[in-house]
C-alpha cells in the first residue's frame, strides 16, 4: 500500500514508518520537525518537511491507500498552561487532515490516540468501555479527535481505527525515544545511568500497590507499531474502532528502577518525593479487544527486554 505517516520523524511514528517499509509498503513521511528529528525518518521513506495542516491536501492529492496519524503536541503539563497550542495543533490539524482525506478519497486511517482519554479510571485493567473523562487538555484534544473520526467514518465511509496507548517504551534498532523535554520514566532513569541526571525521583512510596510505588502498563514500541499494521488490514469502511494497547501487566516505579539497574550495571540513585496531584495509583490496560479482533499479541512484554532495547538505543550516544 501507499501510506502517509504524519509525525514520522518522532518516536512512535519513526518506528511505525520503519516497520511499514520493512513490510514492503511505500511510505511518505510528513513532519515539521518541531519535536522530531530528520535522521529518525527511515531510509526508503520519502520525507516532506512541513506542517501537516498546510500540506495534507496537496500531498494526499497524489492518492494514498491510507494515513497513519501520529503528528501531535503531547506534553500534559504544557497542555494545561497553553491550551490553544493543543486545540489548534491537535484538533484543528486533525480536522484539516480528515477533510483532505475526504476530498481525495483516502480510504483508511489509523490514529494515534492515548489512554489519557480515560482520565482517572474507577477500576483496572481499563477496557475500551470505560468512561472517557480526561483530566488534562492533551487528553481532551485526543478524545475530541476520536469523536471527529467517528463522525467522518459514519458520514463519509472512512475505515478508521484509533489506538489508545498506555506507556510506550523500548526501541526498534536505531529508532528510539529522544525528547527535548523528557517526561517518561524509563528514559529518565536511563539518563541517570548515562550521567545526564544525578538521580531519579519516586513520587510517593505509600501508594496502595504491592511495593508502595505507582504501577503503570508498559508496551514495547515495536509491538505497538505492529498493531498499526494489523489495524490497516482490519479497518472497515464506515466503521471507527477503538483499541487499548498495553501489556495488560503493570510494573511499579521501583520495578522499573531495579530493572534499569540490572540492565545498565549502574547504581542509579533514587530519592523519594511527595506524591504528584492527579497521579492514579495504578493504570493498566485491557487489550483483550485488540487480541480478539486484530489478532495482536505483544511479543516483547517483559520489562527487561523493554529496558534493554531502550538502553541499547541510548548507548548510541544520540543527542537528547
Amino acid at each position: 500500500m501507499k501510506l502517509l505517516v504524519t509525525g514520522g520523524a518522532g518516536y512512535v511514528g519513526s518506528v511505525c514508518a520503519a516497520r511499514l517499509v520493512e513490510s514492503g509498503h511505500e511510505v511518505v513521511v510528513v513532519d515539521d520537525l518541531s519535536t522530531g528529528h530528520a535522521d529518525a525518518v527511515p531510509q526508503g521513506c520519502r520525507f516532506v518537511e512541513a506542517d501537516v495542516a498546510e500540506v495534507a491536501g496537496s500531498v494526499l492529492a497524489e492518492r494514498f491507500d491510507g494515513v497513519l496519524h501520529f503528528a501531535a503536541k503531547s506534553l500534559v503539563g504544557e497542555s494545561m498552561v497553553d491550551p490553544r497550542k493543543y486545540w489548534e495543533g491537535n484538533v484543528v490539524t486533525s480536522l484539516r487532515l480528515l477533510e483532505a482525506m475526504r476530498e481525495n478519497g483516502t480510504p483508511r486511517l489509523v490514529f494515534s490516540s492515548t489512554a489519557a482519554t480515560y482520565g482517572e479510571p474507577d477500576s483496572v485493567p481499563i477496557p475500551e468501555t470505560a468512561p472517557t473523562a480526561p483530566t488534562n487538555t492533551y487528553g481532551a484534544t485526543k478524545l475530541a479527535i476520536d469523536q471527529a473520526i467517528t463522525s467522518y467514518a459514519s458520514a463519509h465511509g472512512l475505515a478508521a481505527v484509533s489506538l489508545r496507548y498506555f506507556n510506550v517504551a523500548g526501541a526498534h534498532g536505531q529508532f528510539g525515544e529522544r525528547h527535548t523535554v523528557e517526561t517518561h520514566l524509563i528514559p529518565i532513569v536511563l539518563q541517570v545511568a548515562l550521567g545526564q541526571r544525578d538521580q531519579v525521583q519516586m513520587y510517593g512510596t505509600d501508594w496502595p500497590t504491592p511495593d508502595g510505588t505507582c504501577v503503570r502498563d508498559y508496551i514495547h514500541v515495536t509491538d505497538l507499531a505492529d498493531a498499526h499494521l494489523l489495524s490497516l488490514q482490519h479497518a472497515e469502511p464506515g466503521t471507527h474502532r477503538i483499541y487499548n494497547l498495553g501489556n495488560g501487566t503493570g510494573f511499579s516505579v521501583k520495578q522499573v528502577i531495579d530493572t534499569c539497574r540490572e540492565v545498565t550495571g549502574h547504581s542509579i540513585p533514587a530519592a523519594v518525593a511527595p506524591r504528584r496531584e492527579g497521579d492514579p495509583a495504578s493504570l493498566v490496560a485491557s487489550s483483550q479487544r485488540a487480541r480478539d479482533e486484530l489478532g495482536w499479541t505483544p511479543h516483547r512484554a517483559d520489562l527487561t527486554t523493554i529496558v534493554q532495547d531502550a538502553w541499547n538505543f541510548a548507548g548510541l550516544g544520540r543527542p537528547a
